[in-house]
């Protein structure tokens, strides 16, 4: 027989049972939701802070000041499409400095070995027209370290150039190098394989012999290129420029050296030429840089076109 007291306790205590574990369950549940409550708070913190550095960075007005001042935009580094030295970032500052209405000169402030002369190409247009629309705003250059190449390709639209007498400046060149690895491969008995349609589609292939007709064609390129920078230097700097055939051959020089070569006017720093030059003190940095939310959503992007490549690989 069953006992009925054992029966009793028996349910009793699978009820018990029961109840804690679904007592457990619901705290474990007012848990979870606390902590998404959380972290979502956390994030919707965190996405308006990005926001509002974004539009600090980005704003239209967040260049202007209530004061009177000089005007500085800053090109470092290399000038490419992918970096801060980009046409586009250097362009959209120099429009945010002539408008504004306390603008009293631009410093372009340049530190650059050089780069794309189609970057540097878009820059100079852009500061031509500026001045030709703000004539009563003057522009001038000053070169810290370097200003080579793409660089000077830039500052020779300034009214003036001013140097460090240690700057580099010059190198007013077009170079386009790489390497040839035909005994390489040949040595280790490596068969190159190009196929291509269209006679010239392969030409300039490292692991063949580089064709005359093909150096011929690339020279001739470089030497165009080459004489739309020598234009652009002479349109800016005029008879400044000394009779001295080394100036467009490529070397570089001493900003001291330049002065004698005309290819810089005196020796000052932005800090000079604001105060001595310009008659404003006061420095307004309107450089555009790259934010942290600009970083972020260039590499989810970079991330959704690597996604998007792969999906659509022919295999």
């Amino acid at each position: 027989m069953t006992d009925p007291d054992k029966e009793t306790n028996s349910k009793e205590f699978e009820q018990s049972l029961v109840n804690e574990l679904a007592r457990e369950v619901l705290n474990e549940q007012r848990r979870n939701r606390r902590w998404g409550i959380f972290f979502k708070g956390l994030f919707a913190l965190y996405f308006l802070l990005f926001f509002v550095v974004y539009m600090a960075n980005n704003s239209e007005m967040s260049g202007f000041s209530g004061d009177k001042h000089t005007a500085l935009i800053e090109i470092n580094g290399v000038i490419a499409a992918e970096t801060e030295a980009r046409a586009d970032y250097v362009v959209t500052a120099l429009r945010h400095a002539f408008e504004d209405e306390n603008t009293e000169g631009v410093i372009l402030r340049i530190n650059s070995p050089g780069g794309s002369p189609v970057q540097a190409g878009y820059i100079n247009d852009e500061i031509k027209r500026l001045r030709q629309k703000h004539p009563e705003i003057p522009l001038y250059a000053v070169i810290t370290d370097m200003c080579a190449s793409g660089g000077y390709y830039i500052a020779a639209a300034a009214d003036k150039i001013y140097a460090n007498k240690a700057s580099i400046v010059g190198s007013i060149g077009v170079v386009m190098s790489g390497f040839g690895f035909v005994d390489a491969i040949n040595k280790l008995g490596v068969e190159r394989r190009l196929l291509h349609a269209g006679e010239n589609k392969g030409f300039l292939d490292p692991f063949q012999p580089l064709k005359e007709d093909e150096a011929e064609h690339v020279q001739g390129m470089l030497a165009e290129i080459h004489q739309q920078f020598i234009d652009v230097v002479k349109d800016g700097r005029g008879d400044r420029l000394a009779d001295d055939k080394r100036l467009f051959s490529g070397l570089i020089w001493s900003g001291e050296e330049g002065i004698k070569l005309g290819l810089v006017d005196e020796l000052a720093s932005a800090s000079q030429v604001a105060r001595d030059v310009i008659g404003v003190e006061e420095i307004v940095d309107f450089t555009k840089r790259e934010n942290y939310l600009d970083r972020f959503a260039k590499q989810m992007g970079s991330a959704m076109l690597e996604a998007m490549s792969k999906g659509f690989n022919l295999q």
